[in-house]
Parts: C-alpha cells; structure tokens; sequence
C-alpha cells in the first residue's frame, strides 16, 4: 500500500500564523503537525510516502524530512498549485500510486489512542473498496457523516446534514483500493469547483464496497484547522506525553518501533538533536534497545 498526505492549501482560518509558512508546519506542541499524519502512516507499515503541498511551500517540507531514508522510508513530493479539493490528491498521486492501494491522510488530522497501529495494520493489508473511519461527535452536522449496519458496511454518508443519521464523523484516513484514481480522475466538480472525497467515496458505497470503522470511545481525533484547536491539540499532547513518559508521533521511534531503521540509527538521530528533550528522549529510547 502507498501513503499520501495532503498537506495543501492556504489555512486562512489560521491566518495571520500561516501567512507565510504552510499550517501542516505549525508546532503542535513539541513537533511539526505533519509528523502527525505521517506516523499514522507508518503505523500502519506504509513506507512508499508522497506529501502533497503548494509550490512555496514544498521545499520547507523537503527540508525537514529529506527523502525519509533516515526513517527508514521513502518520500516524493508533488505540487497541488490550487485548493481543488481532497479527492484531486489522488489524481496528482496517480504515478505514486501505480494501481496500488493507497492511504490517503489529511495533514492537519492527529489520531492517537490504544491498539491503534494493529487496528491499521489489519485494514491495510487487504482493501477492497473504501475504508473509512468514523468518531462519534456531539455535533455531527457540523461534518460529513456516515451511517453504518451493524457489520460496519457504509450505508449513507452526507455532508453536514440537518439531521444526522448517525453521530458518525467522517475522519481525514481514507483507505482504497486500485480504483480510486480512476473514480477521482472521473469526477465532476462540485458548485465550488473542488473534487470532493466524499463524492470518491459514494462511487464505493454505490458499488457497496464501502466500509467504516467506529474508532471508538477513549480514541482522540482532533482536527487543527482554528486557533482554538491547534491550542486544544498542542495542550492534548503535553498533558499525555508528560504525564505518561512518552512521545506521540515521534517519527523516529515510531521508524524504529516498527523496525524501519535500528537502535543504532535511532540513537544517531537523537544525538543529532541532543540539546533538546526530544533527542534526549530518543537516545534512552536507542539505549533500552527494545521495541
């Protein structure tokens, strides 16, 4: 399977912050958002990664991750030169892609909480059709909703409803098979111009290849695409990695966890960062040599 992650657009909702850097840049907390995105990724034993971006904004990206290989990974990069919508990652993916299933991630989402690197790895070995993911909102007209059977097969999805079939928001992880480019590249564009992901994803539904999986209670979604939401994911993780030890997203533990790269490596790239508690944090993690 291939890895995207969309990391476009202007955010204006975050300007003046992101007048002149791209928002998948921002600090959440103590990394960049887009390594966020990038570790669901790899969680899930992805490691063939396109980051699509802005033509301003890509050589920023390239700077901070280089072509993965000291994750033990490989990253290209490819322009989106306007907003056209989420689905139009998948058709600038295409070459990426090669008939491949794909992993499509959106970069402002963060997704965090327990068993969540084997709940991947089960849905990414095998797709066919669509795989979506859904949370459970208190105000799910605010989003693209999905109604499920009690095995989990898609029934319905809509865009912000009125009155919600279910309390199912529609994540940014989308999983499908071979024919997503093909259905994106088909697509009409919707009254405000874009290709709509959520129209790639009714195509599965009426071939009745589309499923979702109910992330659960005790799971953390967040979307930090506001002031107040950036804020509120910044203090989630703090709260967590202080409190328990340990670091979410930390691409290079995650590389090493998942046996990308080894002990050795890990510990070379904390003690590039030594002067920080992130290196730090990374040679103990090289140092215990356990995964």
């Amino acid at each position: 399977m291939k890895g995207i992650v969309l990391a476009g657009g202007s955010g204006t909702r975050l300007h003046p912050l992101t007048r002149a850097v791209s928002k998948q840049l921002l600090p959440v907390y103590d990394k960049p958002m887009i390594y966020y995105p990038l570790s669901v990724l790899m969680l899930g034993g992805i490691r063939d990664v396109l980051i699509v971006s802005t033509p301003e904004h890509l050589p920023l990206f390239r700077a901070l991750l280089g072509d993965g290989s000291k994750l033990g990974i490989s990253i290209d990069y490819a322009e989106q030169r306007r907003a056209n919508g989420i689905a139009e990652a998948l058709v600038i993916g295409a070459e990426h892609i090669g008939g491949d299933s794909v992993a499509l991630v959106l970069g402002d989402n963060i997704f965090h909480g327990p068993g969540f690197s084997k709940m991947l790895h089960h849905h990414t070995q095998s797709v066919d059709g669509c795989v979506l993911f859904g949370y459970a909102v208190r105000d799910p007209e605010r989003y693209g909703v999905g109604e499920v059977d009690a095995e989990g097969r898609l029934l319905s999805i809509e865009e912000k409803p009125a009155s919600p079939r279910s309390n199912l928001a529609v994540t940014g992880l989308y999983l499908y098979d071979g024919d997503a480019v093909d259905i994106a590249k088909n697509l009409t564009p919707s009254a405000r111009g874009e290709l709509e992901i959520t129209d790639v994803n009714r195509v599965y539904l009426e071939r009745g290849k589309a499923r979702m999986v109910n992330l659960g209670r005790g799971f953390a979604w967040l979307d930090t695409g506001t002031h107040d939401s950036l804020l509120q994911a910044g203090q989630y993780v703090q709260v967590l990695e202080q409190r328990q030890g340990v670091r979410i997203a930390c691409l290079e533990e995650v590389a090493f966890r998942m046996g990308f790269i080894d002990a050795d490596a890990c510990h070379a790239l904390g003690a590039q960062l030594s002067k920080s508690g992130y290196g730090q944090y990374l040679m103990d993690i090289a140092a215990k040599g356990t995964r």
